[in-house]
């Protein structure tokens, strides 16, 4: 009683040591270098003395419970991996096979059991009777009998299997499902003598159990890695896995497996890219290491899958060591996970690298794939190859078949969306664009592309060149240069250290680290990226974690780059590249034609080899850690700028805190020094990396999730919130997303120029004193000066000492907004004054409700008017007959007037003005500077110029146009709402009925909204007489256009409050009681005018707050296939969380009805560009604003109505219905 009551009481303590060391594991898991669970990732950098105190005392704890915890392990009963051992008997086909010493290591452990016990009953001493004690010794005994029972059932098992193995032994034909091992070990029977054989049987025996068992932390050996011994596979092969277990691996309820990968999705993905980055620094042995500590440990076995195991498969295979590959079978088989068709393929591998290799071995590894369902064909359509591997395992493949050809076939759309069949079955008179280029050009371009991408950073000269060079800017610009290669010598040894250390105390395998992630390139590489982000930083700091996630995608960027080179991926790229751009020529789609090239030279690397992208939280720690270098290590001498000041070193960058809302964020500072050397440099070159500029060849077209646009460069396809991966996860599921992907590279595809003359004029502005009329930001020498008091002053009143401290903060904020502005224009005008004399593309990808995005984020057209005004289209198209009048109309759109005329009186209206049109062309600065007064300048100026050249022409008709030409949507929410609800007055607003004048919504609720303020005044309001004559469209038109996506009364009131502090006449003291009283009257007009569109609201809004109350995020699927899923969660005080996150019920309430309608936007605009291409046009679009050439508006304008009709033809809201009901109500049903 007294002896197993102790027994129990001594797995009692170790389980209590063990809840200890993994709460204490936890705390400073979340204190070290990659923390995964961090509730600010500012506590990354140490803030005290007392932090690493506390960090060094929970690691020295965490070693004494560790400790205490082998102490105690050995009083423990074997776990189920030593009962199966303990319990296996030898089959008499290898019988030969000396296994005696495992025997001996299970009545050694069996003494060392009972031993232990003794010892520690002499220790305890006799326990007191308490209910407690008893209900222990109880629930000992009900265990013990479990146990008992268990051992007989696997004896009884194990007794029935002996024949069956025999008769497997004999014939050498089959093998159980899920060893592929055991064909490895016949191998080593047949080549192998048996002397030698036996003797590493024994050795690796023992290699194994503390690989897969022990508690103790692995060392790794040289001999682990080069002498493993095909014998021991035999060992596997006699614990074959029983039906029933199989059955329990495999039966498992799919939704908890959802569950499984939701928790562990982000660990397994840091595992993945831990692993991938040693084995491209070439440190394959922390890689083997590593792994094999996360296996022995059960609960950090659970973390792993697969496709983890298959990533040591791949570099065993490559060196041709099949009884490595054979023993990470092996490890799967313990950790219940079955081979995949990677797992298989990476077997296939290493024969095909092995010429002596039996082909009975090969046969058997064939049967075997083929009884857990897979096919020959699955190797080579589901794997991701790199450099050699598809070749060899094609070759050991036909070792066995030698006339096999993978059967690699183009996935057509047979189950595409109902809108878009006729476009991909009835191609006959489609006529798509066509690239005129010569062959020679385009992979002129493509090389010069490479270049950029494989430096991952471009250097060009600033605009602010031309300005003449002062005494003091050469000076600070030589201080400047000499203090970044004063940097580079401090951060380099240092950096050195930390790697040092890192590499030294990684003494727990199981933790990751980020040492292999800090060996990826040439240490004077990540100096690099260091200085780049000091160089770049804006005056008034950067938040940590921005800063932090920019410098870890710096390092992910370069990393991915050399990852394709060292992959081979590159020269088949080019050829690739080279064949599809010749097929551009004709009537194809990019998409098509690339799948097709890709499988015609399917020998070779995979362009996508299945690298694996970084979690969020893994480039945050990386980032955090370079951040963390700068902080320490960079320092400047405090006399550089004044001598008169104590010399001392001081820090360059400053560690703070501030509030962004609510919430304390960590922030980086640069010192005034900075600063100062900075503004007064005036530097002429400005580095930005390769994806920031426009591409110089066509994209890589979209063929999946995972593969388009840039050559080298990764990309996402859906650009989403940080760390949500969900997004992810719902399109790797899409069957089919083809005219998602078509449509995105439709956009692509489309080149443009620069507008040379307009983007002169503009840069010679801005180097001036910018205007804030035109929207050029001034330089930081005309922000107003910062007033200077001192606040202990006795002269000032209390009140005056805050209205001066209100005026310093206000002009603080101005000071600090100028810059922004100036830089952001700076930046774009810079990269367009960089690309003046080439032709570039801008790739494309879209936002988690399918709305595009080009992906250089600073220079595009969805830019300002400044922006949109210098681009043109490459391609230049004659006018027509109706072209020059489309580009007059166009005029009159861009100048604001005329909203409620027909087209023809727009017409009329710009014949009037010809005059000033063609001086504000000859004369835009010296002349009337009519363009000046338009609502968008620059592009006004623009059309005028086009339309002075046009004009002077010898023949209008024949002008050859790059000009494009916009279709702007009229409210384009009001308008999906209204076709949902059938809604016909409201239709007729938003133009969706026939009118002989074009209707403006927002003219139409200012009139509305001035009836209201009418009867109230006249009923003696006062706030509705102040409001006389002040309320017209523009006060209004913003509340009206958001309305539709979601904006609450709060923001309705802010938007008009601030229209009204525009309007100088309007008295201030009345602003906020007036946009109060307006809001309210906006609201009520729309909702008279708009009937169905606050009941299809309402009812969206209701579905998402029902659905979100209940734990699940809102999801859908847009009518082209696409799945949406909104990534609002409770998630405020942590930058990633493993467990289920639970959504933020107001957001996803809120936010639904705005983003269901800009889903159907984005649909609309993709079927619009589809048809488009297929018709041949020159298509882009800013959201729901169309471009196209002059001489094509009529025909993008009749696509433009069908699709918006085709797509209201579908029973949206029924379907939307249904997917809600089936997919949250489906248990229920």
């Amino acid at each position: 009683m007294i002896q197993d009551g102790g027994i129990y009481r001594t797995a009692y303590l170790v389980n209590i040591l063990l809840f200890s060391c993994f709460f204490v594991f936890c705390f400073c898991f979340s204190e070290t270098q990659v923390n995964l669970q961090r509730r600010n990732v500012s506590f990354v950098i140490p803030k005290a003395e007392d932090a690493k105190k506390r960090v060094l005392e929970q690691s020295q704890l965490l070693d004494v419970l560790e400790a205490r915890i082998q102490q105690l392990q050995t009083d423990i009963v074997l776990d189920v991996q030593h009962a199966k051992v303990q319990f296996v008997k030898v089959p008499p086909a290898i019988k030969d096979v000396p296994f005696a010493r495992q025997p001996k290591s299970i009545s050694k452990e069996n003494a060392d059991i009972s031993t232990s016990e003794k010892t520690f009953t002499k220790g305890t001493s006799k326990p007191h009777s308490s209910r407690w004690i008893k209900k222990l010794n109880e629930e000992w005994k009900n265990k013990q009998k479990k146990e008992k029972n268990l051992q007989q059932k696997i004896l009884k098992k194990i007794k029935e299997k002996p024949k069956a193995e025999t008769n497997v032994s004999k014939s050498n034909t089959q093998l159980h499902p899920r060893t592929s091992t055991k064909i490895i070990s016949t191998t080593a029977k047949e080549t192998m003598p048996l002397s030698q054989l036996s003797r590493q049987c024994g050795k690796l025996s023992d290699e194994i159990q503390v690989a897969a068992t022990s508690t103790a932390v692995f060392k790794t050996e040289p001999a682990i890695s080069h002498k493993v011994s095909k014998g021991k596979f035999k060992d596997s092969k006699n614990q074959p896995l029983s039906k029933e277990g199989q059955k329990e691996t495999t039966g498992n309820d799919n939704a908890q497996m959802d569950r499984e990968e939701t928790a562990y999705g982000d660990i397994q993905l840091s595992i993945r890219s831990y692993l991938e980055a040693c084995i491209f620094a070439g440190d394959i042995d922390r890689a083997h290491c590593f792994l094999l500590s996360q296996h022995r440990v059960m609960s950090r076995r659970k973390q792993l899958n697969t496709s983890i195991y298959n990533i040591m498969m791949r570099v065993w295979a490559k060196k041709g060591v099949l009884n490595q590959i054979g023993r990470v079978f092996i490890l799967l088989e313990e950790a219940g996970l079955k081979p995949n068709v990677a797992s298989y393929c990476a077997a296939l591998e290493c024969i095909g690298r092995s010429p002596s290799c039996s082909p009975k071995v090969i046969n058997r590894c064939l049967h075997q794939m083929e009884e857990d369902g897979m096919s020959l064909d699955d190797l080579f359509t589901q794997c991701l190859f790199q450099e050699d591997e598809r070749d060899k395992v094609l070759r050991a493949v036909r070792v066995i078949h030698p006339d096999y050809q993978p059967c690699l076939k183009l996935t057509q759309s047979q189950c595409s969306p109902s809108l878009v069949q006729d476009f991909y079955k009835k191609r006959e008179n489609h006529q798509y664009p066509k690239l005129d280029f010569t062959k020679e050009e385009l992979n002129e371009r493509f090389k010069r592309q490479l270049d950029v991408e494989q430096a991952c950073t471009v250097t060009i000269d600033s605009v602010e060149v031309a300005k003449p060079v002062t005494e003091n800017m050469a000076k600070m610009r030589k201080l400047f240069a000499e203090q970044r290669a004063q940097w580079q010598k401090s951060l380099l040894p240092a950096l050195r250290a930390s790697k040092m250390n890192l590499a030294k105390t990684n003494t727990r395998d199981y933790k990751l680290n980020l040492y292999p992630f800090l060996c990826l390139m040439d240490d004077t590489e990540y100096v690099d990226i260091m200085i780049q982000s000091v160089t770049n930083m804006p005056p008034r700091g950067e938040s940590l974690k921005i800063l932090a996630g920019d410098l870890g995608n710096r390092v992910f960027t370069k990393y991915s780059v050399r990852q394709k080179h060292r992959n081979q991926t590159v020269e088949k790229l080019g050829n690739i590249y080279n064949t599809y751009t010749d097929l551009l020529k004709y009537d194809v789609l990019p998409r098509e034609q690339w799948c097709k090239l890709e499988i015609e030279q399917g020998s070779g690397p995979m362009l996508h080899g299945g690298e694996t992208s970084w979690p969020y939280i893994l480039t945050l720690e990386l980032g955090t850690f370079l951040v963390d270098m700068m902080v320490k290590h960079l320092k400047i001498n405090s006399d550089i700028l004044n001598p008169a000041f104590d010399r001392k070193l001081i820090p360059v960058l400053y560690h703070m805190y501030t509030f962004r809302s609510t919430r304390q964020i960590g922030f980086i500072k640069p010192h005034p020094i900075l600063i100062q050397m900075q503004q007064e440099a005036m530097e002429t070159k400005l580095t930005f990396d390769s994806y920031v500029m426009p591409m110089l060849c066509p994209p890589v077209p979209w063929t999946s999730v995972k593969f388009g646009a840039y050559l080298l460069t990764p990309s996402k396809l859906m650009r989403t919130t940080d760390g949500a991966t969900q997004h992810e996860v719902l399109l790797e599921k899409c069957q089919n997303l083809h005219a998602v992907l078509d449509s995105l590279n439709q956009l692509g595809n489309c080149a443009w120029k620069i507008n040379k003359r307009l983007l002169d004029i503009i840069i010679s502005i801005f180097n001036d004193r910018g205007s804030d009329k035109l929207d050029i930001p001034p330089p930081l020498s005309e922000a107003p000066k910062l007033p200077h008091f001192n606040p202990q002053d006795p002269t000032y009143t209390a009140s005056e000492k805050a209205h001066m401290k209100r005026d310093l903060i206000n002009a603080k904020k101005k000071c600090s907004e100028m810059h922004s502005l100036r830089m952001d224009a700076l930046y774009k005008l810079s990269i367009a004054n960089y690309m003046r004399d080439e032709i570039f593309w801008f790739p494309h990808n879209m936002d988690f409700r399918g709305r595009t995005y080009p992906c250089p984020p600073y220079f595009n057209h969805l830019g300002s008017d400044v922006t949109r005004a210098i681009l043109l289209f490459a391609e230049g198209k004659p006018l027509g007959p109706k072209g020059l009048d489309w580009l007059k109309i166009h005029l009159v759109n861009l100048t604001g007037l005329k909203k409620r005329s027909s087209l023809q009186g727009r017409l009329e209206y710009a014949n009037t003005i010809m005059e000033d049109i063609l001086d504000s062309a000859d004369n835009p600065l010296n002349g009337k500077k009519w363009w000046m007064n338009a609502d968008e300048p620059w592009q006004a100026l623009a059309c005028c110029m086009e339309i002075a050249n046009a004009v002077r022409s010898p023949n209008p008709t024949q002008f050859i146009s790059h000009f494009p030409v916009h279709q702007d949507g009229s409210c384009n929410g009001l308008q999906h709402y209204a076709a949902l609800g059938r809604d016909v007055i409201g239709a007729t607003s938003v133009n969706l009925v026939p009118c002989d004048v074009p209707q403006d919504v927002y003219s139409g609720v200012a009139q509305q909204v001035e009836e209201f303020r009418a009867k109230d005044a006249a009923n003696g309001l006062k706030i509705a007489q102040v409001l006389e004559g002040f309320i017209s469209r523009k006060v209004v038109k913003q509340t009206v256009m958001t309305v539709v996506y979601g904006v609450t009364r709060y923001g309705g009131r802010l938007q008009i409050e601030k229209r009204l502090k525009e309007i100088d006449e309007f008295p201030k003291d009345h602003v906020w009681d007036a946009s109060h009283y307006l809001v309210r009257l906006v609201f009520s007009g729309l909702k008279e005018m708009f009937t169905g569109t606050r009941e299809i609201q309402d009812w969206l809004t209701e579905s998402a707050r029902l659905i979100s109350k209940s734990g699940h995020t809102m999801e859908w699927v847009t009518p082209l296939g696409l799945p949406i899923i909104q990534p609002y969660h409770r998630t405020r005080h942590q930058v990633v969380s493993f467990k289920h996150l639970r959504p933020d019920t107001v957001k996803q309430k809120n936010a639904f009805p705005p983003n269901f309608i800009h889903s159907l936007d984005s649909t609309h605009m993709m079927l619009t560009s589809l048809h488009c291409y297929s018709a041949g046009l020159t298509f882009v679009s800013v959201h729901d604003c169309f471009w196209t050439h002059a001489l094509t508006v009529d025909t993008m304008n009749k696509v433009c109505r069908e699709q918006f009709v085709a797509l209201h033809s579908q029973p949206i809201l029924q379907e939307l219905s249904n997917f809600l009901l089936q997919k949250y109500c489906g248990s229920t049903l």
